[in-house]
């Protein structure tokens, strides 16, 4: 009998509107100018993320996809999981691979997605409803910064991370959320993290650089999304897109430059915003790891990592990692 899913609602829609009021604010208002990665996901943003994905260039979710499809039975046999917590889609490819190697291992009865997109999880809640009619699904609707002591304490749970999005905070960004993430488990629980990888430079700016320019467009969308919710007048077609590797701090930065000086206009929130000639508005960071570095930040944060896999080319890594008594 196919069971109906469980919502749970933490961040409404006048959240949202305060957090991007508030970003912009903070983030435009002074030099160095900045805005959260948070804010390329619209709808039209989400589009143009799958769009990436399947770039010849990107190869992270190729990657990861690749040591999914080669260690899920491990993963299912290692951990025994009876929930399943997906920070992110609850929809994707990668995750149906988790939940049939669970499933065959006999153990899976919960799944919990956990996105900051009502819709977008209703979505995937239904359809996976309907694909899994055996397994509950009790998705939670939240900013994962804020909400995570608010998940389902169901038994003996799997908290998956996967992407490379956590490569997306700055180092005590991390350190805040991987505590969280332990604060919220019981000892003996278990965190799948996805890590890309340090690796030539070239590699990684082709990965944010495509020749199509999707990742441009993609990057320009925050301003559309300024514009449309804020009323600002950004001139979206005058900013370039500039994807640079930081070797200092090994991350890639996305940047939106300004191809002349200009004055935007912000009413939502009273704002005038000076943009010289070739400044640059930093949109994210997209850090790269070495396997010495996620031991050390999860060891900080109370986990224990126990299994590290990467696939055949060395450009991604998987790691299992149990929280400590």
């Amino acid at each position: 009998m196919t069971m109906n899913p469980v919502i749970d609602v933490h961040l409404f829609a006048e959240h949202a509107a305060r957090a991007l009021r508030a970003d912009v604010r903070a983030g435009l208002g002074s030099p160095p100018k900045s805005l959260p990665p948070k804010w390329l996901y619209d709808a039209r943003g989400s589009e143009l993320f799958e769009e990436i994905t399947a770039l010849p260039e990107y190869y992270p979710t190729r990657a990861e996809r690749e040591i999914l499809r080669a260690r899920v039975d491990s993963i299912a046999a290692i951990t025994g999981a009876r929930t399943l917590v997906e920070l992110g889609s609850g929809s994707s490819e990668k995750t149906r691979l988790l939940l049939d190697a669970l499933r065959r291992h006999g153990t899976l009865e919960t799944f919990v997605p956990f996105d900051v997109s009502e819709s977008a999880l209703r979505e995937a809640a239904s359809a996976l409803t309907g694909d899994y009619p055996d397994i509950a699904v009790h998705g939670v609707v939240g900013d994962f910064t804020e909400h995570l002591a608010l998940l389902p304490a169901a038994p003996a749970r799997m908290v998956v991370f996967l992407g490379g999005t956590i490569g997306n905070l700055y180092p005590d960004e991390r350190a805040k959320f991987l505590r969280s993430v332990r604060e919220t488990l019981r000892p003996g629980e278990w965190l799948l993290l996805g890590t890309d990888l340090v690796k030539d430079p070239g590699t990684l700016r082709r990965a944010y650089d495509d020749e199509q320019g999707v990742t441009a467009e993609f990057n320009r969308n925050v301003l559309r999304v300024l514009n449309r919710e804020l009323g600002a007048d950004f001139d979206v077609a005058s900013f370039a897109h500039v994807a640079r590797w930081n070797g200092a701090d090994e991350w890639i930065e996305m940047r939106l430059r300004a191809g002349r000086a200009s004055e935007v206009w912000i009413p939502a929130i009273d704002l005038r915003v000076e943009l010289a000639e070739g400044e640059d508005i930093l949109t994210e960071i997209s850090a790269k790891f070495r396997r010495e570095r996620v031991s050390a930040e999860l060891a900080d944060a109370g986990f224990d990592l126990l299994h590290w896999w990467t696939d055949e080319a060395d450009r991604f890594a998987l790691s299992v990692s149990r929280a400590a008594s």
